[in-house]
């Protein structure tokens, strides 16, 4: 252990913490014991189904201890960090458990995430050692990780997952730790308030968020969020379509395992096919996702007309991005199941729709995100500059303090001071409003805004809006840089059927739906799939980067797939500037004052 590891305080008020111990919300018990009481309780569960097939309980505790083991000879303990970067497989499962068995901090990050960013990751946490796939879908994550080790102070061991003849140079095998014999192995007893997790979000910022989370606000305040969706009480079975490192699929080990017993079916990677496979196979009872997986699975059902042969799970549990009426409609019919929108992020809210209605309730104003359990957490609405509370009906910044509440940003008092108030609540960037029955609305972000002329507009209302459009699967709008306007509104689409909408048609919708015309898109950008990134969500910043490299391009006629950028009104081309004769400016500076007035 190293002498000046990274201190990880707790930014939430101690008898909050013990308060919640005592009423039983959270459980007082550190991840691995959990998990073992689980083990001796139900010896022969399967506790998780991958393509190698099902492990149970006991077959993967024995695995657990014996990398435990081998990591306790490398000189990894309590209050380490470990980074972890695994396909969503077995063995990522394994070494979560491990690190909790040790009493070490847990970094995980998806696959896909390319080395230098890890190395940040790595480098801003202090980390010890890192468990990388030699080999995932052509990365090779342990050998870039490897040649980079050198510029990690604080780096003893990469650890490398997959055939040893493709060990990097200097790399420990896992497969050697995982035969270390795991009979004399005991388990620390960690602080259940202390780090045991460390999520990472992309958020707003310059580089991703590292937030750190103790064994009870896993298990307890994540715990709850699941528990609420499990009328029965029986273990869950859940399909975790996105990657377990990423903070939804935080609720795989801790709290699918750990804290409920149940099972986790996991895909190394999503595809739609093997998604679906997975649903008919092994009849989750659960199936968490983000709305463009969904988007995705509903489309290749319309294509096989296969639709009617689904088994029904208890729940269908979106999140990461907006979820439209359209698609939680179409998602509902197709999965015969309730259809839950989960509004949440790593930094520590969490509020869902749940079980009683087939499809979220939806309004006007934004998304419908359901009522805050204080067993997860609570949820104001504040004055984003004096931070002081504001009465029901009005909009303000979501903000958030419960048992999931993480102890504080890793690395980055910057981000505490922003995002955390002296009494423990934390700041969201998330504009909402709470009605009269309590009900929480999210209606956009303090920052993902796009500032056209001066005027205000929120990509999630037009996306919202966009669809319903009838040759709309999926969208997203993002700001591009315009020398006229500072920005102006694109809107990135995957075309519903064999021809794609244009920007007129996309107007004219708009305007039925009562949108206001300075928040029409003026950049068509159309897709075959939308990019995603590591954790599954939309990249947006590979679509802005897109449409800025497709600046030369010459107007495309409508109807035109495979990403041809069209132009929008006012006759600007795809440039972003105006044609020959033509100023552009009349239309663009009526926008702008109509905006304003």
């Amino acid at each position: 252990m190293t002498a000046d590891r990274l201190v990880l305080r707790d930014l939430l008020p101690a008898e909050l913490r013990r308060g919640w111990v005592v009423d039983g919300t959270c459980p007082d018990l550190d991840l691995y014991s959990l998990f073992r009481a689980r083990q001796i309780a139900d010896l022969h569960r399967t506790a998780v189904i991958d393509a190698k097939g099902p492990l149970c309980y006991t077959a993967l505790d024995r695995k657990v201890r014996s990398l435990a083991t081998g990591l306790r000879g490398l000189g990894i303990g309590p209050g380490d960090v470990v980074g972890v970067q695994l396909p969503d497989v077995r063995g990522a499962v394994i070494a979560d458990l491990a690190l909790a068995a040790l009493g070490a901090v847990a970094l995980p990050f998806p696959v896909g995430r390319e080395a230098p960013e890890a190395v940040c990751l790595l480098r801003r946490a202090e980390a010890v050692a890192v468990i990388a796939a030699t080999e995932h879908r052509g990365v090779r994550h342990a050998d870039d990780l490897s040649t980079l080790a050198a510029g990690l102070p604080h780096l003893r061991h990469v650890i490398a997952a997959g055939r040893p003849g493709a060990l990097p140079h200097g790399a420990v095998a896992l497969a050697e730790l995982l035969r270390r014999d795991p009979a004399g192995f005991v388990p620390a007893r960690p602080d259940p308030d202390s780090a045991a997790r460390i999520l990472v979000s992309s958020g707003s910022e310059a580089e991703p968020k590292m937030i750190a989370y103790s064994h009870n606000a896993l298990a307890g305040g994540r715990g709850n969020f699941l528990a609420s969706l499990i009328p029965d009480g029986n273990p869950p079975r859940c399909l975790f379509l996105v990657p377990l490192a990423s903070a939804f699929g935080s609720n795989g080990t801790a709290v699918t395992l750990a804290r409920h017993g149940g099972t986790l079916v996991l895909l190394d990677h999503f595809t739609a096919d093997a998604a679906l496979a997975a649903v008919r196979e092994h009849r989750p009872t659960h199936v968490l996702g983000v709305p463009t997986m969904v988007r995705m699975m509903l489309e290749r059902l319309d294509a096989t007309g296969t639709g009617g042969e689904l088994p029904a799970p208890t729940a269908l549990v979106l999140g990461g991005a907006p979820l439209d009426e359209t698609t939680a409609a179409a998602a509902a019919q197709a999965f015969g199941c309730p259809v839950v929108n989960l509004y949440g992020s790593a930094d520590g809210v969490n509020c869902h729709t749940g079980l009683d209605r087939t499809v979220p309730p939806t309004d006007g104003s934004g998304v419908v995100a359901g009522h805050p359990d204080p067993r997860v957490a609570e949820i104001r609405i504040a004055d984003p500059d004096t931070h002081e509370p504001l009465p029901d009906g009005a909009v303000g910044e979501i903000v958030s303090r419960g048992p999931m509440t993480p102890l504080c940003y890793v690395g980055a008092p910057e981000l505490d001071a922003r995002y955390r108030t002296p009494d423990g609540w934390v700041r969201t960037g998330d504009l909402g409003y709470l009605d009269g029955d309590g009900v929480l609305h999210v209606v956009g972000r303090l920052k993902d805004i796009v500032i056209r002329g001066g005027a205000n507009i929120s990509p999630a209302e037009v996306e919202r809006e966009l669809t319903a459009h009838p040759q709309v699967r999926d969208v997203a709008c993002v700001g591009v840089p315009d020398p006229l306007m500072g920005e102006r509104l694109a809107a990135c689409v995957v075309a519903r059927g064999t021809h794609a909408p244009t920007l007129a048609s996309l107007g004219e919708h708009l305007t039925g739906r009562g949108v206001e015309r300075r928040k029409h898109p003026e950049r068509l950008l159309v897709v075959p799939e939308l990019p995603l990134t590591a954790a599954g969500k939309p990249d947006r910043a590979a679509l802005r980067k897109r449409l800025t490299e497709t600046g030369a391009l010459v107007q495309k006629t409508p109807g035109t797939r495979s990403g041809h950028l069209l132009t929008g009104p006012g006759g600007m081309n795809a440039a972003g500037t105006a044609p020959p004769g033509h100023t552009g400016r009349r239309a663009d500076l009526d926008g702008a004052a109509s905006a304003r007035s």
